[in-house]
């Protein structure tokens, strides 16, 4: 845009020149109406150096309507700077074509007015003159308006292109960051989670043989809870850096697996519950919610001596809320808690995403976590009830 604005600007003053040696040199002028032209062609072009060689952007409306005022002025004293309207309507093709076509028959028509009303009738000479202004005049306009839709469909492409490099660099850093997850998970996986198993194992068969009621059963107990609550903890660190293994199971799958393991592990009775139509989201939106309902989940296990634990994962309009529900011991909320972190965890998640993240509780009325995330409207997805 900017080496156009000087191709015209160039035009401009080319005609702007023409147009006064012939008003001031062939034409017999007062002394007066020639200060008037001068003055007004000075006016004019400094105008356009002020605003059209910047290539001003909103200026430039203001630099159209003030430009047709003196050169409507200039036109008056001398009918001459017609001819200038290719320098000055030629450029509305910026904004659009259309506006160009018709500032150029509009000039023509008043040229043919102007000499008529001066001779009293429109010489063939002018006629002529006209329809040769006005056809290179819509010829130019034409050509430029398609070179301005030509160059805006090009950066329209470029910034798609821009944009979709973007996406594939975004993609590409997450497929980095889930491949590590997933290496990390399965390192914990086959090291920790498995040596935890064998822990306890070997603790049940130690327990088993030892008399009840011996320091040494004891301790073999104590030993054998503190290797089981590793394993879950274990587990929920694969869980939690095993986003991708969402794209194996759906969401309503990964959070019914979650309290099978819970009632399985701590027998602790758990069940996940489903209302509404699920509808596909993203997996930065899916591993949120996962990793807030293990969280919630952990606390429970860990903090609350709770009974019975819900989740419920609900799809609403433009919304999912996920709901973890316990009926345990419950705290004080603003209470210093052990699991503070935990918390805040969970609330940057929700903020991260845009959700909001609400904690009910009080002592001895267990303990509510909810979690809205504002959802686009998607495709509703079909899944199956129960985890394979």
């Amino acid at each position: 845009m900017g080496r156009w604005n000087i191709l015209w600007s160039a035009l401009f003053y080319g005609l702007l020149i023409f147009a006064a040696f012939n008003a001031l040199l062939f034409e017999a002028h007062t002394a007066l109406r020639t200060s008037v032209i001068l003055g007004l062609a000075l006016l004019l072009a400094a105008w356009h150096l002020l605003w059209r060689i910047p290539g001003r952007g909103p200026g430039n409306l203001l630099y159209f309507a003030a430009a047709t005022g003196i050169w409507a002025g200039l036109m008056v004293a001398d009918p001459d700077f017609l001819i200038l309207s290719l320098g000055i309507f030629a450029p509305l093709c910026y904004y659009d074509v259309r506006w160009g076509a018709v500032a150029l028959v509009g000039t023509g028509a008043v040229w043919l007015w102007l000499e008529s009303t001066d001779q009293g009738a429109i010489p063939w000479g002018t006629v002529a003159a006209v329809i040769l202004v006005l056809a290179t005049g819509l010829l130019l306009v034409s050509y430029f308006g398609t070179v301005v839709r030509q160059s805006r469909a090009r950066q329209e492409l470029i910034d798609q292109l821009r944009e979709t490099q973007a996406d594939l660099v975004e993609a590409e850093r997450r497929a980095g960051v889930l491949a590590e997850r997933e290496r990390l998970a399965r390192d914990i996986h086959d090291t920790l989670t498995q040596g935890f198993a064998s822990i306890i194992m070997l603790l049940e068969a130690a327990t088993t043989s030892l008399p009840r009621g011996t320091s040494g059963r004891q301790y073999a107990e104590r030993a054998l809870q503190t290797a089981r609550e590793n394993l879950v903890e274990s587990r929920r660190m694969v869980w939690a850096m095993r986003p991708a293994a969402l794209a194996d199971a759906s969401l309503p799958q990964a959070l019914q697996k979650l309290t099978a393991e819970l009632a399985e592990d701590t027998g602790i009775e758990a069940e996940t519950k489903m209302i509404g139509t699920p509808v596909r989201l993203d997996v930065d939106e899916e591993t949120a919610i996962l990793r807030i309902a293990q969280e919630a989940v952990s606390n429970a296990r860990r903090h609350a001596e709770a009974t019975r634990v819900t989740v419920t994962l609900s799809h609403m309009d433009g919304a999912v809320v996920l709901d973890v529900h316990d009926d345990g011991v419950g705290f004080t909320p603003d209470e210093s808690r052990a699991d503070g972190a935990g918390l805040r965890t969970m609330t940057e998640r929700a903020e991260a995403l845009g959700g909001t993240l609400t904690v009910e509780t009080n002592p001895g009325e267990g303990t509510a976590v909810a979690f809205e995330l504002p959802v686009r409207e998607s495709a509703p997805v079909t899944v199956p009830s129960h985890p394979e």
